[in-house]
């Protein structure tokens, strides 16, 4: 028999109601007032939204937050993380991963789709912590020779779980890959259904230096090459011209935004108008917390629709559409009937508390949650019907 769960009294669409989950899912909206379940959460003074899904995350590299800040992208990398990172075993990896998922769930994300090492190890926080995950293994060209043998991890672990949880293959970037090592990590992936998780045009001198090595725009150049696809998430994609977001849009290509980055790093604004123009499948993710320098989802939001109007364009990305690129964009990246509230979804969502200073008064709950809020308003996070935290 599947397990119950009833909210009670709980604002939703305007409207104080009360709420069913039945296993994974939402049972009922709208059920009377003496309906039983096994738990039942009071949520007078809540309102009800959907839960974030964070799509593009280095959640082992918490250890390194505020280890190296204000300095360009690529020396960042070069002086700073890859040394660092080159010193960390796989139990410090574990370590940060453990760190960023709580801080992940206490901020109200449920699913996250992380690029790093030593994957087979730290899925397995994701699946203690109750998350969902895909889990990407970082290759560079110096290391695309161990891929096959990754492969074989990767299918023994996306057969032995339940879906929750899956590992994927991800090329880090044009500028550590070559074409063959970037194509074969593509075919492998392929073969064995797994999914691919790709940097792209994160900086203007990315774009640049691809235009000298290759003759063309880093998204013109994987789509040469065959590496474009519906199984393809590229993070920033910040240096994107009209006619390559047509590209992007036409593969069927997720894209993460990550704006708090991109402006920490120096790395641009992203071409709001021209993504959303192209019908992209566009989602938002934090990055790393080295980067950011947090995991916090409902911050990303407010940043992102403030720096879409930073030029002017004030009409740009308003409050509802960029709450949709963090719940339901993200949740269909992650093959998920989920993002919304509604009957038959799954039970992935947020109570948040509309007494806290932060979301008063209410005239316009999203306008509130997107603009106003912190992510200490939430209450309660729930994740296919289990309660990952209340306050």
């Amino acid at each position: 028999m599947k397990k119950t769960l009833l909210i009670r009294n709980v604002l939703h669409d305007g409207d104080k109601t009360n709420i069913l989950i039945e296993g994974e899912k939402i049972k009922a909206i709208g059920v009377a007032d003496g309906t039983v379940a096994e738990k039942t959460i009071e949520a007078d003074g809540m309102a009800i939204l959907p839960a974030f899904y964070n799509l593009h995350t280095h959640i082992p590299m918490n250890l390194l937050r505020g280890y190296a800040d204000d300095m360009p992208l690529q020396k960042w990398l070069n002086e700073y993380i890859w040394p660092f990172e080159a010193k960390m075993t796989a139990d410090d990896m574990c370590r940060g991963a453990e760190m960023a998922v709580k801080e992940m769930v206490r901020t109200g994300t449920v699913a996250y789709y992380d690029m790093y090492f030593n994957t087979d190890k730290t899925a397995e926080v994701a699946v203690g912590a109750g998350m969902r995950a895909i889990v990407s293994e970082c290759f560079f060209q110096h290391t695309a020779a161990n891929v096959p043998a990754y492969a074989e991890t990767l299918k023994k672990w996306n057969t032995a779980h339940d879906g929750r949880v899956r590992l994927a293959i991800a090329p880090h970037a044009i500028y550590t890959n070559t074409t063959e090592s970037l194509q074969s990590m593509a075919k492998i992936a392929r073969d064995n259904g797994a999914l691919l998780n790709i940097h792209v045009s994160e900086t203007k001198e990315e774009v640049d230096n691809c235009i000298r090595q290759h003759g063309m725009s880093p998204v013109r150049y994987l789509d040469s090459i065959g590496l474009l696809g519906p199984d393809v998430t590229a993070a920033h994609c910040v240096w994107v011209d009209r006619e390559e977001w047509d590209i992007l849009a036409e593969r069927g290509v997720t894209v993460a935004h990550c704006p708090c980055s991109n402006m920490k790093l120096g790395s641009g604004i992203f071409p709001y108008r021209d993504a959303m123009a192209s019908g992209a499948r566009i989602t938002l993710g934090t990055d790393s917390s080295s980067s950011n320098n947090n995991l916090d989802m409902r911050e990303e939001m407010k940043f992102a629709a403030l720096l879409s109007k930073v030029n002017g364009d004030v009409e740009c990305l308003p409050a509802p559409e960029i709450l949709k690129w963090a719940t339901q964009n993200g949740a269909e990246a992650f093959g998920l009937n989920a993002g919304v509230i509604a009957e038959g979804k799954l039970a992935d969502c947020l109570l948040i508390d509309l007494n806290d200073c932060r979301m008063q008064p209410c005239h316009n709950l999203i306008s509130n949650w997107v603009y106003a809020a912190s992510s200490d308003c939430i209450t309660t996070v729930i994740c296919g019907g289990n309660i990952l935290f209340q306050s």
